[in-house]
């Protein structure tokens, strides 16, 4: 099993930036995807942004792209989330999500974190 631990939500202005970070640990595999998805009060869970085992593989959701960045570093099983130009509507409970197979990695992730808060004011 593999546990996933968020950190680095926090209360930014709009337009700030914040940085997220989920470190994996238990069972852990060479193929492991990490990735993050985040919930709103009232809505449902959406896909934001995952990086690949390997091959620099990343995909970013059109909501952020342009804005937020997804980087690893593999020796650490940590992934991290850079989030600028922050808007009030990222306001959200981030969650970490890890899977071996990349199309479930983006649906249905076999692994999740405890979520850490984001909240950015106007």
């Amino acid at each position: 099993q593999v546990q996933l631990e968020e950190a680095g939500g926090g209360l930014v202005q709009a337009g700030g930036s914040l940085r997220l970070s989920c470190a994996a640990s238990g069972r852990t595999f060479s193929r492991l995807g990490m990735g993050w998805f985040r919930q709103a009060p009232g809505k449902e869970r959406e896909f934001v942004a995952l990086n690949w085992w390997s091959g620099g593989i990343t995909y970013i959701a059109d909501s952020v792209k342009g804005r937020f960045t997804i980087s690893r570093d593999n020796a650490k099983n940590t992934v991290y989330l850079q989030m600028n130009f922050l808007k009030p509507e990222d306001t959200a409970v981030y969650y970490c999500a890890a899977d071996t197979n990349l199309l479930r990695l983006q649906t249905s992730p076999s692994s999740w974190g405890q979520g850490t808060q984001v909240t950015v004011s106007s």
